[in-house]
């Protein structure tokens, strides 16, 4: 995708928040990259950037090696906007004064226009709410730049310089506390940088359309599909591009929720015209985990099963289209490569090393479509691609399935209740409209909990099920949802009416951290 539209760089000084820049520059539908700041000037020119933003970061401009910015840099003529820490690097490299005022700003901070005209804060309100995180202050801009913004702690709070397109602010526009610093980065986008808003849902499938086919050719294409979005929109724009040398492999481990073996085999397939290979391995996996309760050890064996299985679905398919399959399609997103330094390793892989398990005589270069992705542009892209609501719409759910939500050993039964209480979870939410402002919904099941109830004039000993909605943005931290009362009334109700072995429905209110999203 790059290799199409060149990128805006967000260049990470240590940022919290360096991912979230590009987010909002993606918002913006300008296409961004995040990169280190000890990359030196000619590695970023190689990239060939629209603009460059520098990021925040948690040092002292003056700490001992602390990051820095060379001065290079601004004699490039590329348009660049630094925020908070690198706003001070900025003006540092340019022979601004950044000191210690003693006016540490965090949090929220009224933010007042200097009557001056600005090209990044443009008509908006002042005073301004923005979010402050600094204990260094610009206390000079550097020659020739204009003042635009000031607060209480920080005398030089934003400036710029229109004719060199520099621009720089000391507050935080990407997090959603600075009120319109959405708007703060599309002036310096659109404005400043005189870029065009092209990095759209349908400009993403072009371009991947047509890297796939220069990558992969005529051969053969595997995916394993396990109709979460990430992999249902890989395998889409895969097929897209490669049509029937495509086959997806749909492992059924019985441990999926209600509806959802059949959401794929019928809506998936109907929507796409892919071909599709269902393994039907309940049982399999059912007399393996007998008797297992340990969620470390439910994991190992869930992973070694399916393994197992993918590597026999592998041969067959290679049996069926009497060749070989060279490429294997893999959901990967834009977080993850950051996050594992970039993903500068080798295109072509053993098989094992990614599903763990093949025959070592099959070798497959993985295909990642989403490989520059965030997650909600994987949902726009799947959209564009005319995929099933429902599965671009799907919260997030553990490869181990329901086996993680039960807090004790893994049985058919105990998958029946569960299956039960989660599709009348997934049915009221959805019929409340608020799956989208949840991330994630498991329903936990206390398999090995009695409680007592009554049911009419009867007494009962049934489990307790915990409910554990919680909203996030990246699933790194996480807050439990605040669902109206009635809604959870209504939840509880009918699983205690119609799911008989189930006497008492819990909400679990605990945020991430301390606890995690799912309980095993």
């Amino acid at each position: 995708m790059a290799a199409t539209h060149r990128p805006v760089l967000v260049v990470d000084f240590g940022a919290q928040y360096a991912q979230l820049i590009a987010r909002r520059v993606r918002e913006a539908q300008v296409y961004s990259e995040v990169v280190p700041s000890t990359m030196t000037v000619a590695e970023l020119l190689a990239k060939e950037p629209l603009a460059i933003i520098l990021s925040g970061g948690p040092s002292s401009v003056y700490a001992p090696g602390a990051p820095q910015v060379d001065p290079e840099l601004f004699a490039t003529g590329i348009p660049t906007l630094g925020i908070c820490y690198g706003f001070q690097a900025m003006a540092q490299a340019l022979g601004g004064e950044v000191a210690r005022t003693g006016l540490s700003e965090f949090g929220r901070t009224p933010l007042t226009m200097c009557d001056v005209g600005s090209t990044v804060l443009a008509g908006l309100p002042s005073p301004l709410p923005v979010w402050m995180s600094h204990g260094d202050s610009v206390a000079r801009a550097p020659e020739g730049f204009t003042v635009t913004a000031t607060t209480h702690g920080a005398p030089v709070a934003a400036f710029e310089h229109v004719d060199r397109r520099l621009a720089g602010v000391q507050f935080h526009p990407e997090v959603l506390h600075s009120e319109q610093g959405q708007r703060v980065l599309e002036h310096f986008l659109y404005d400043l940088a005189d870029l065009q808003p092209t990095w759209t849902a349908s400009s993403i499938v072009d371009d991947q359309v047509e890297a796939i086919r220069a990558q992969v050719g005529d051969k053969q294409v595997l995916c394993a599909l396990s109709g979460g979005v990430d992999s249902a929109v890989a395998a889409a724009l895969v097929h897209r591009a490669v049509g029937d040398n495509l086959t997806c492999v749909f492992v059924d481990h019985g441990l999926l929720r209600k509806g959802e073996r059949e959401q794929v085999e019928r809506d998936y397939v109907a929507a796409t015209g892919i071909r599709l290979k269902v393994v039907d391995a309940t049982e399999l996996f059912l007399s393996e985990l007998a008797g297992v309760s340990d969620p470390e050890d439910k994991r190992k064996t869930i992973g070694r099963l399916f393994i197992r299985v993918f590597e026999q679905a592998a041969r067959d398919v290679v049996a069926e289209v009497g060749g070989s399959v060279d490429f294997l399609v893999q959901g990967t997103l834009y977080p993850d490569v950051v996050e594992s330094g970039g993903g500068t390793g080798a295109a072509n892989i053993k098989s094992h090393h990614n599903v763990g398990g093949l025959p070592d005589d099959l070798e497959f270069a993985l295909v990642e479509p989403l490989r520059a992705l965030f997650k909600d542009e994987v949902r726009q892209v799947g959209l564009e691609l005319g995929l099933p609501d429902a599965m671009i719409w799907r919260h997030p759910f553990p490869g181990p399935g329901l086996a993680i939500r039960i807090v004790g050993a893994v049985d058919a039964e105990r998958l029946a209740i569960l299956r039960e209480a989660d599709a009348i979870v997934r049915e009221e939410t959805t019929a409340a409209g608020l799956d989208r402002d949840i991330w994630q919904f498991p329903v936990v099941l206390l398999a090995d909990v009695r409680s007592v109830g009554v049911h009419g004039d009867g007494r009962t000993y049934g489990h307790p099920v915990v409910l554990r909605p919680v909203s996030s943005e990246d699933a790194m931290t996480a807050d439990w949802s605040r669902l109206p009362y009635d809604l959870l009334a209504r939840i509880s109700t009918r699983i205690t009416n119609e799911v008989r072995e189930v006497n008492r429905v819990t909400l679990d209110i605990t945020s991430k951290p301390p606890g995690t999203i799912e309980w095993e």
